[in-house]
């Protein structure tokens, strides 16, 4: 049976969107998904842990604290936890529907989800109870614009934000405005800050990501490659024009390095005293130049990860995509490139996620064939493929340490829990019970992050309403509940030990 039409599935996500708009001033309601699913509820069994260990990423000193600031978790993007997540042990599962993705999750000084929940118009930042979902607050953010190209792999506008040291919400706006949100004791929402860039980028060009420098400026970069500084307490804005297309978010470090992966090359960027962006090294990576299924540009489709005190790594856009890993430092002798290593097979390899890094190690999600919801509709499955590759012990090359070519996880963001040695990933494999092959069952997998095997999976939803769409998995302070934004809403998954 051939994947729903566009229309259709068009249809049937106006359906949830009306059904989250409905939804909204009341108790806590489900996504729908399918009913009476073929899938099986949990695949393995609960693990048991096996810590790793990896340097500490240092604490930001204007974001709140590590992991839970934003949607890759701290500031070198690392997508790691130090601590534990969910071991699989009798997992419950529950949901909160919106008819919006609330994709990037963060978590105040108390312990409560801060998330921007973006919908096909509305972009929304709400206060969520971490263990009921109930709603506490929302504030409402300009509306999206019209993408004739498509809504679900366009990132601006709210996709990236992050939480403050003063649990204050920075979220670029589709104004092209940088809103600071502070949190009131209602509790509630208020505007604190708005620093209008319209002025230094126009209006036709859209903010990615913003992330502050570690003297605490507000970097940020736009679609069309334009890095700009702005200075918190005058507003003042420098800015610094790149020429090439950016896709996704940003990394910094403690050194001031502001890392930024463009369509066609790795920068490493420095503000000047006088606040100005700077480039500090460039390299241009190997390219195909396609626009490869499961990517939204021509270009690499992650956002950097730096890794320890010396490097940064990205995937390029060769075919097969390579992992490639460089010296961060400003300046150095010899060559700026540690590694490039292919991962999955030459016509089936692409990502639109950013690379786990712990230590030396990197682990990838293959993302080739997801063009977007329809192509994981009616039984739609994606390219397999997770791979591991780890930098040689002297610093002066990558090798790969396993590939698993069982699963598939089509496009979310995966994390790595140091504290039990699980890795975890939204897949979505052809569910074998199904004569028919339509279903969709979405699933929390969590692999042994030394051998790549599957250690558990329990499926968390069936239908439109449970796709990931790059959202990532998401884990708690309580380490013991993972949350996935999805096209419905949000999903909570939890031990019940």
């Amino acid at each position: 049976m051939r994947p729903l039409r566009v229309p259709v599935a068009l249809a049937m996500l106006a359906t949830l969107v009306l059904a989250g708009t409905a939804a909204a001033a009341a108790p806590v309601v489900p996504v729908p998904g399918d009913p009476a699913p073929l899938a099986p509820a949990f695949v393995g069994h609960a693990a048991k842990p096996r810590p790793m260990t990896a340097p500490a990423v240092p604490q930001h000193p204007f974001m709140a604290a590590n992991p839970g600031n934003n949607i890759h978790d701290d500031a070198y993007m690392t997508d790691t936890y130090p601590g534990s997540g969910p071991l699989g042990k009798a997992p419950t599962v529950s949901s909160t529907l919106y008819g919006a993705e609330c994709a990037s999750v963060t978590f105040d000084a108390k312990g409560r989800i801060v998330t921007v929940c973006v919908g096909l118009g509305t972009v929304t930042l709400r206060l969520l109870a971490p263990d009921t979902l109930e709603e506490l607050a929302s504030y409402d953010l300009p509306n999206r614009r019209i993408n004739p190209s498509g809504s679900f792999n366009d990132f601006t506008g709210g996709g990236y934000f992050y939480l403050d040291h003063r649990d204050r919400a920075v979220v670029p706006t589709t104004r092209n405005h940088l809103y600071v949100v502070a949190q009131t004791a209602g509790p509630g929402f208020r505007l604190a800050r708005d620093y209008d860039l319209t002025g230094d980028i126009g209006t036709e060009d859209k903010i990615v990501s913003v992330i502050p420098d570690w003297s605490g400026r507000l970097v940020f970069v736009t679609a069309a490659g334009v890095v700009g500084a702005v200075e918190p307490d005058s507003g003042e804005v420098r800015t610094l024009d790149l020429g090439e297309v950016v896709a996704n978010s940003i990394a910094v470090d403690d050194d001031g390095g502001v890392y930024v992966a463009t369509a066609k090359a790795m920068y490493r960027i420095d503000v000047t005293r006088a606040g100005r962006p700077a480039v500090t090294w460039r390299e241009v990576y190997d390219n195909s130049g396609q626009v490869k299924p499961g990517q939204v540009s021509s270009g690499s489709g992650t956002t950097p990860t730096v890794m320890g005190k010396q490097w940064v790594a990205i995937t390029d856009n060769a075919d097969p995509m390579q992992v490639v890993v460089y010296r961060r430092a400003p300046s150095l002798r010899g060559n700026r490139q540690v590694c490039e290593i292919p991962v999955f097979s030459k016509g089936a390899s692409a990502t639109e996620n950013s690379l786990v890094g712990a230590g030396r190690t990197i682990i990838v999600t293959n993302n080739h064939g997801y063009t977007g919801p329809t192509a994981t509709t009616a039984g739609g499955v994606t390219s397999p493929g997770i791979e591991r590759v780890d930098i040689d012990r002297d610093g002066r090359g990558c090798h790969r340490v396993w590939r698993n070519t069982d699963h598939r996880s089509p496009s979310s963001v995966p994390k790595l829990a140091l504290g039990n040695g699980l890795f975890y990933t939204v897949t979505k494999d052809p569910v074998l019970q199904d004569p028919l092959g339509i279903e969709d069952a979405w699933y929390l997998s969590a692999f042994d992050a030394r051998t790549g095997r599957l250690v558990y999976k329990v499926r968390y939803g069936t239908g439109l309403g449970y796709n990931v769409n790059y959202a990532p998995v998401t884990i708690g302070p309580d380490e013991s509940t993972a949350y996935v934004g999805v096209l419905g809403g949000l999903v909570r998954i939890s031990d019940s030990d």
